[in-house]
């Protein structure tokens, strides 16, 4: 375990718009608009400005190779894509105001990025392909050079197609040095979904999504193309293969009722046959150790594509101390709801024994686990135990109220703009404000605006919405996130300060639905 300051880390050891229309809209060729961001013609990016270090600035360097790799999960053992030969990627960690500095040497088979999730960087170092930047060809590089302006827990990933549901992904930490510390021990918890080597690609998963094999065995439904829902029912097998088919249960009828359990509805689209903590599946799990009576700091990330997890320490309560990086209100639960692309910090009092640190995938099969170790004595969990704490409600994080330090400052909005967030499974389209990505208008802003959003998700599936290069704050609570759960047809304005000059995409996070369309482009006007 390694010393960090006074404390220890451990990162893991061994309506706007018919849906017939959307669909109608919705191609399927080699560029279509999608999570790569849409190649625009004539425009070229170049290789990236460079980037110097003003006076006393400290500089954080690292090279990140992407590349194949083989990985064993605990037991399976898969050949996937990695950042350097790891599930997660290695830990980058700097202070808040440093200079961070990586190098990418591209070594997989396809072009790629680097998209640092939830930093306000500069848009040339966003890594969104089309809008950002170039894509990075197989065999060649890239640098990525900004300033890390806010402390926080953050992680960084591909921003081209769906590889974000391989095993591209990491954690990236940004320390407040004026920070007290009023922790003994630290904890970076990364939950994933995991599908590549099982048998299928994630290419492989949304062809059979948009061809409507997914589909398959639903009798009596054939005909229920242009339904503005989720997922409807599970058909999918946990044999070790993951298969394209929807993953919750029905839990409501079709007139217009939720789909699917409360309080997110039906929650994904693809049914995993592993779930991990720390690139660790249950069976195997990372072990976390501590000594009793120990403060311990958890930072918890979901790098998951298609899966809200709800999760829980056995035996323990969770204080809630940040939300995508930003100061609440500290808030007792005991268990907490993560969307796709969300972080939350928690503090927790250890006790002495053995306990599992549980995280469920809402509306499917399964669980990723971690055990707590304050003892040399005590029987491991089994893979399957589900501790007390997830029996009850669990806590939903766009309820925590902001810490005054992390509140925007009083101000009216100068511009408003709709964001519907619109789709279906069947044809499988998504989109926004009534069209994919490329072909819906793009939110035109000016710097200094007070800018609100006003999302509104359309469909009976939940949607975690994120916003690069800007946080913003739930309009009601003032909340600060970048990172947004969305249950069916709720709505929920946010407002951003226009201080970032660029162009930036918004998007859901459900990697599936996001290579599907459900993106949109927030411009700055000259």
């Amino acid at each position: 375990m390694s010393i960090i300051s006074r404390r220890t880390l451990l990162l893991g050891l061994g309506g706007a718009g018919s849906a017939a229309a959307l669909a109608a809209c919705t191609t399927t060729g080699p560029n279509t608009p999608g999570a790569t961001g849409a190649p625009t013609p004539g425009r070229a990016f170049g290789t990236g400005p460079a980037v110097t270090p003003t006076r006393g600035q400290r500089v954080v360097e690292k090279v990140l190779t992407p590349k194949v790799s083989t990985v064993d999960l605990g037991g399976p053992v898969v050949s996937t894509w990695t950042y350097d030969d790891s599930v997660p990627g290695p830990l980058i960690r700097a202070n808040a105001g440093d200079l961070i500095r990586v190098r990418l040497d591209n070594q997989l088979p396809a072009e790629t990025t680097v998209h640092w999730h939830g930093i306000r960087l500069a848009n040339a170092a966003d890594g969104v392909p089309g809008l950002t930047q170039d894509p990075v060809q197989r065999g060649a590089g890239y640098t990525y050079a900004f300033t890390a302006p806010d402390p926080g827990t953050y992680f960084y990933h591909p921003h081209v197609g769906l590889q974000l549901d391989r095993g591209l992904y990491a954690p990236l930490i940004v320390d407040d040095p004026t920070e007290p510390g009023t922790y003994d021990a630290e904890w970076v918890l990364v939950l994933d979904d995991w599908i590549d080597g099982t048998g299928r690609t994630p290419e492989q998963v949304l062809a059979d999504l948009k061809s409507g094999t997914g589909m398959t065995g639903m009798t009596g439904m054939s005909g229920m193309t242009g339904m503005d829902h989720g997922s409807t029912g599970s058909m999918g097998s946990m044999g070790g293969t993951a298969t394209a088919t929807p993953s919750g249960s029905m839990g409501g009828s079709m007139g217009g009722m939720q789909m699917g359990p409360e309080p997110f509805g039906d929650a994904g689209d693809v049914t995993y046959p592993h779930f991990l903590v720390n690139g660790r599946v249950p069976t195997a799990p990372t072990q976390l150790r501590a000594r009793p009576g120990q403060r311990v700091r958890l930072r918890i990330i979901n790098a998951a594509a298609d899966t809200i997890f709800t999760v829980a320490l056995g035996g323990h309560d969770l204080t809630i101390t940040h939300s995508d990086g930003f100061a609440v209100q500290p808030t007792r639960t005991r268990a907490l709801h993560l969307g796709m692309g969300e972080r939350y910090d928690a503090v927790v009092t250890v006790k002495d024994g053995v306990f599992p640190f549980v995280a469920v995938p809402f509306g499917k099969t399964g669980q990723a686990m971690a055990v707590l170790r304050t003892s040399p004595n005590g029987t491991p969990p089994a893979a399957t135990v589900r501790p007390d704490e997830l029996t009850g409600p669990a806590l939903i994080g766009s309820q925590l109220q902001p810490a005054e330090s992390a509140r925007l400052a009083a101000r009216q909005p100068d511009v408003t703009a709709p964001v519907a967030l619109t789709g279906q499974m069947s044809p499988y389209a998504w989109g926004i404000n009534g069209a994919p990505y490329g072909r819906n208008d793009p939110v035109l802003v000016r710097h200094g605006q007070r800018v609100r959003l006003n999302l509104v998700n359309q469909t009976m599936m939940a949607h975690p919405y994120h916003v690069h290069g800007h946080t913003f704050a739930l309009a009601g609570s003032g909340l600060r996130k970048d990172t947004v759960l969305l249950r069916p047809m709720q709505s929920l304005p946010i407002e951003i300060d226009a201080d970032n000059v660029g162009s930036w995409m918004t998007h859901c996070h459900n990697i599936y639905h996001a290579e599907a369309g459900m993106m949109l482009e927030l411009r700055y006007q000259q």
